[in-house]
């Protein structure tokens, strides 16, 4: 509601009227001064506390200005540019990989250096993808198996199956009946040549590890190994092969069964007597391969079972003895200084 200023001053105007004294004409001129003074104060008032409910206009609004350096956000991709993608061994199964699967998806336009840029990574299984339009190159990798598909994105969600015609490799390190600790073994599986079993490496494992692999043959070689003290880990002489077959779509399992024991070297005076420190040992096959070299007052190590030579040096003296290893009996072996 506008303030009605003309009836507002009226009104003043007529109170100061009502109280000018008739009978002097400079007096009754200040007394109306006054008033109107008053009265133009009032009105003024009145009119800057009623508030303008009129809406504003939309022309005279000065365009948004963003700070220096500082850009528009840019649209993002839209909603229904979802891509949907899953992974399977084999064509003929049923459910795609739950675990393992590395994503990858590229731009389909190369670069100038003939590279293509990397747009989405994934390591989740069955990943949903939001990209823009354009056309792209998947990748999916499971070990060393892989599957390259193009997929073209045009403001709708797609669903993409990529078949990596692979399956996966487990191997299993026993010592007897006893599963062999994963930090205790090694596992390399390799792609066999002609009159080379070992001709290319392909992957390093540890037991129990699933490893993908392409449709194929492999040889696998389980090393034992033999941790130390300090930290550091040995390469022991029992060593396992086997040349398996992997099938696209299925788990193929492998068990490798060593035959060692751990063996504790001591050169002493005589039977069940106190071990000699400052002593070298070497450890050889009856042939005369060296096998290992230590030194201590009683190291140990593991050994493949079979038949060995033990030869102790101290202070200028050289012992030896033979001795014999059997699978999973651990046991002292004392040389006699004499």
């Amino acid at each position: 509601m506008k303030p009605d200023w003309r009836a507002a001053t009226g009104a003043c105007l007529r109170a100061a009227g009502a109280d000018l004294p008739q009978t002097t004409a400079m007096k009754a001129l200040l007394s109306f001064a006054g008033a109107l003074f008053a009265c133009v104060w009032l009105t003024t008032a009145a009119m800057a506390q009623t508030p303008n409910t009129a809406p504003p206009d939309a022309s005279n609004i000065p365009p948004l200005r963003l700070p220096a350096g500082e850009e528009a956000a840019k649209p993002q991709a839209a909603q229904g540019n979802v891509l949907h993608l899953s992974a399977f061994l084999g064509a003929t199964d049923a459910q795609p990989l739950r675990a393992g699967v590395h994503w990858r998806v590229f731009d389909e336009k190369a670069e100038l250096d003939g590279s293509h840029t990397l747009v989405a990574d994934s390591t989740d299984a069955a990943p949903a993808l939001t990209l823009r339009d354009g056309n792209f190159i998947v990748h999916a990798a499971f070990g060393l198996a892989g599957a390259t598909k193009r997929v073209e994105i045009n403001g709708k969600s797609v669903t993409e199956k990529l078949v990596l015609n692979a399956g996966a490799l487990r191997v299993v390190g026993m010592l007897g009946d006893a599963p062999i600790a994963p930090a205790k073994t090694q596992i390399s599986i390799y792609v066999p040549e002609r009159n080379n079993s070992e001709a290319k490496l392909v992957a390093n494992g540890k037991s129990g590890d699933m490893i993908g692999l392409p449709e194929g043959n492999y040889h696998v070689v389980s090393t034992l190994l033999d941790p130390q003290s300090n930290g550091s880990v040995n390469s022991t002489n029992s060593v396992i092969s086997a040349d398996l077959h992997v099938q696209p779509g299925k788990l193929t399992d492998a068990t490798l069964r060593h035959r060692a024991a751990t063996m504790t070297l001591k050169l002493v005076s005589g039977p069940s007597g106190e071990a000699l420190a400052n002593t070298s040992f070497t450890i050889l096959t009856p042939g005369g391969d060296v096998i290992r070299e230590m030194i201590g007052a009683f190291p140990s190590l593991v050994l493949a079972e079979g038949e060995y030579v033990a030869i102790a040096r101290h202070d200028s003296n050289v012992y030896q003895t033979n001795f014999k290893v059997e699978s999973t009996v651990d046991r002292d072996v004392e040389v006699l200084a004499k």
